[in-house]
């Protein structure tokens, strides 16, 4: 008889799958992002509703499997992989999409305008933080790849590569995240503190994005040299 359960159904094929349906519904949260920023930047109200409304189901959608795949994780793999080490790497990925709602929710439950000289600097420290996830994204679907040859070979070689290229990625938000930090508290006289908090903690959220996304690369790591 066959299942009708969705989350079964890829566990048949892998446990593995259901790993990487989830990050790739956390990547399309957080590909949400940069819209909703460039509707606060642009003053569009509206546009920032809707963004933040995509946020919220898309999250929603990836904690539902996230909550499918902790009930269903075999207690016993047949692989070269512990449990803790793949619900380990599926709270990383939740993170990101956590984040993401976050942030959204705070543009949304307060008005929050824009620092003078910060929406090209914040604009492109969104898109790189979310370059981050992505680069994230792609190592998680080398995962198939990784199980057939044993953690090790060519691919592991790839996947060690790819892991190094985004945590070069995460470097460059580190910097962003600072260079935007010093702009904010160079204008903190003529802002009122209680708004220099909320952005000061805006701008860690988004740094954020990166540091979870670059976990899960490091995760992954930690699975080869095992």
């Amino acid at each position: 008889m066959k299942t009708t359960n969705p989350m079964a159904a890829l566990f048949g094929k892998s446990p593995f799958k259901p790993i990487q349906a989830h990050m790739r519904v956390v990547m399309a949260c957080v590909s949400e992002v940069p819209a909703l920023f460039q509707a606060l930047v642009d003053g569009d109200q509206a546009k920032l509703e809707t963004q933040k409304n995509l946020i919220f189901e898309k999250e929603q959608a990836a904690d539902e499997i996230k909550n499918q795949l902790r009930g269903q994780l075999p207690k016993s793999l047949l692989m070269p992989v512990d449990r803790r080490d793949l619900l380990d790497v599926l709270a990383m990925q939740d993170s990101i999409a956590d984040t993401a709602q976050d942030i959204a929710g705070l543009l949304l439950e307060r008005k929050m305008d824009v620092p003078e000289g910060m929406s090209e600097p914040l604009m492109t420290m969104v898109t790189r933080c979310v370059d981050t996830c992505s680069q994230a994204d792609k190592i998680i679907a080398e995962l198939d790849e990784l199980v057939e040859i044993g953690f090790r070979g060519r691919e592991a070689s790839k996947v060690e590569e790819m892991v190094d290229a985004l945590n070069k990625i995460e470097d460059e938000t580190d910097e962003m995240g600072m260079q935007l930090a010093r702009s904010l508290f160079a204008q903190e006289d003529s802002m009122s503190p209680v708004s220099v908090m909320f952005w000061y903690q805006l701008i860690q959220w988004i740094g954020d994005l990166a540091d979870y996304a670059e976990k899960v690369g490091d995760r992954l790591r930690l699975l080869l040299a095992r």
